[in-house]
């Protein structure tokens, strides 16, 4: 029986923290679903990138590399988004690039920007349709050299050079981007779809899968809707973001927004963690009487350390190609999907290197450890012990998808998570599986970084 010797104390804690869980749950889907996708400034960024590397791409690559004129194609993606939805930035490059304007739209936009030096551009392109023999002086435009892309496409409106500002250094340096953001994730596809192939072909040949003894804890599914439910949403996503975002912002008045920013979700994340973790911590000691780091209470397995890195690449490799499938299927099913993790958002528009820096930390290492304790140290053993490893794996990748709020991204989530499940049970190792979700929050967050221009 599951709820036998079960106080009602635990069972009513249980009970309020599963309801609030849906509230939180539902209304974070819901929100999810008025967030934009990044995908369309992923897009967007790339195009940029191959069109400030034009002069330096080989002429035997440009076919493979330019299939459509990029300031082209960005003008026509810019032209399916309603208006009012783009950023002051896209509306700006949409005028730009757009070869007549209605005379209206200029003194609407003039009107509703809030950047002056926008304002200027605007005033400038407006005396530029009116008549076209008009040339200001290029010195006019030094204020927007920080902005590459936009700077180069002025050079074109207005007719003057760019050189100086967009080098052949800086043109290399461009290709070299774009062969990196093109190729890398083409070789991982290829890698683990050939590692996926052979894992298959081995386990049929076999006839059984190379699972290896999962270990749980002796904890009770009560114990896990109270980790869960109590411990992860309630005090990690509803309470603790109340202290960390007061805590920055009592010391973060005299820096950047960018670092603000990136201090706000390194300390969530660390405040958000506290009590999921703590609860881990009073569940293992009321076990074992006491808690002992030297004990391997979660199979984290270290050691040997090659072995459990390896698999953790393995992991990582074998399960790309699947989760970039779905995303395809996804993206082909439903149009500009919502719900994209903020964060990714954060990392591709920003330029503070310190910001940077703890955004790095906070994806690679904070969320991959905490998320793996969670979902493959306690979470998993449990339901394959209660259900079977099977149920333990979808179920386990269910709640993982779930718990990331972002229904667009949920199919991709939902198959990450059994990746993860299988390499925590293939290898043994629950360290391989933080390996293999550092490895995946990591090539996100160096495509990301690439595609700043």
């Amino acid at each position: 029986m599951i709820f036998k010797n079960i106080s009602k104390s635990k069972l009513t804690l249980a009970f309020i923290s599963i309801v609030i869980t849906f509230f939180v749950w539902q209304q974070g889907l819901r929100d999810s679903l008025n967030r934009a996708s990044v995908s369309f400034d992923i897009s967007q960024k790339e195009q940029e990138i191959v069109e400030l590397s034009v002069q330096s791409i080989p002429v035997n690559l440009k076919k493979f590399l330019i299939i459509n004129d990029p300031v082209d194609q960005i003008n026509k993606s810019l032209s399916e988004v309603s208006f009012e939805e783009l950023t002051e930035r896209n509306k700006l490059i949409w005028i730009i690039t757009s070869e007549s304007i209605d005379p209206v739209i200029y003194k609407k936009i003039s009107r509703d920007f809030e950047n002056k030096n926008f304002k200027f551009l605007i005033d400038e392109i407006e005396k530029k349709s009116n008549n076209n023999s008009y040339k200001p002086n290029s010195d006019k435009f030094d204020l927007f050299k920080n902005d590459r892309f936009l700077y180069h496409l002025l050079s074109r409106k207005f007719d003057f050079d760019d050189s100086a500002l967009i080098t052949k250094a800086f043109s290399s340096k461009m290709f070299l981007k774009i062969l990196a953001i093109r190729l890398i994730p083409l070789l991982t596809i290829i890698t683990g779809s050939i590692l996926a192939l052979k894992t298959l072909l081995t386990s049929i040949s076999l006839k059984k899968f190379g699972w290896q003894e999962i270990k749980s804890l002796d904890l009770e599914l009560i114990d896990m809707v109270l980790l869960i439910a109590g411990g992860f949403v309630v005090l990690g996503e509803v309470v603790s973001p109340l202290f960390s975002i007061s805590l920055v912002e009592l010391f973060s008045k005299n820096i950047s927004s960018e670092l603000s920013q990136s201090l706000k979700i390194f300390f969530g994340y660390l405040f958000m963690a506290i009590p999921p973790l703590g609860i881990v911590y009073y569940q293992i000691k009321s076990l074992y009487g006491e808690f002992t780091f030297k004990k391997d209470y979660l199979q984290f397995n270290f050691l040997p350390i090659k072995y459990a890195i390896i698999q953790g690449i393995k992991g990582w490799l074998t399960i790309v190609p699947f989760v970039l499938l779905i995303s395809l299927i996804m993206n082909s099913l439903i149009d500009n999907q919502n719900g994209s993790n903020p964060l990714l958002e954060i990392v591709l528009n920003n330029n503070n290197y310190s910001s940077f820096f703890l955004l790095f930390i906070t994806t690679t290492i904070l969320a991959p450890l905490f998320e793996e304790i969670i979902f493959r140290g306690i979470l998993l053993p449990t339901l394959s012990r209660d259900f079977g490893v099977m149920s333990g794996i979808i179920v386990s990748a269910f709640i993982f998808a779930l718990a990331h709020l972002s229904l667009g991204e949920m199919p991709p989530l939902f198959v990450l998570g059994v990746g993860l499940a299988i390499t925590r049970i293939a290898s043994g190792s629950l360290f391989s599986s933080v390996i293999m979700h550092s490895l995946w929050n990591g090539l996100t967050f160096l495509n990301l970084f690439l595609l700043r221009t």
